[in-house]
């Protein structure tokens, strides 16, 4: 699937179908008059399901990857921001439909 990252991140880190998450984001979408993809409605998803955002530095060219990100966080669930990308890690793994190890996250979200 093009273009459904945000769904799917959604969906690996919250334990739902793909479905499930892309309905849910579709009526949060709705309620805040935008797209289930804009940062603030699937952030705003997020936060009603008990996720905190935190910067991440992206300044090259000592990049921060979602590689490293994965080694220095190996317990837990995270999903990470890039500019246009967004991906789940769980216990130091990223997953994704594709290798994006090498991406630079903006920002990280976190279950408190």
């Amino acid at each position: 699937m093009i273009g459904d990252c945000v769904v799917r991140a959604m969906a690996i880190a919250l334990d739902k179908t793909w479905e499930e998450a892309y309905i849910e984001l579709c009526i949060q979408g709705f309620m805040l008059k935008d797209m289930p993809n804009a940062n603030h409605v699937w952030g705003r998803y997020l936060s009603e399901r008990g996720f905190k955002s935190y910067s991440i530095a992206d300044t090259c060219p000592d990049c921060y990857t979602i590689r490293d990100f994965c080694l220095d966080n190996q317990n837990g669930t995270f999903i990470l921001a890039t500019g246009s990308h967004v991906v789940t890690v769980i216990d130091g793994d990223y997953l994704d439909a594709w290798d994006s190890g090498s991406e630079v996250p903006t920002t990280v979200w976190r279950r408190e």
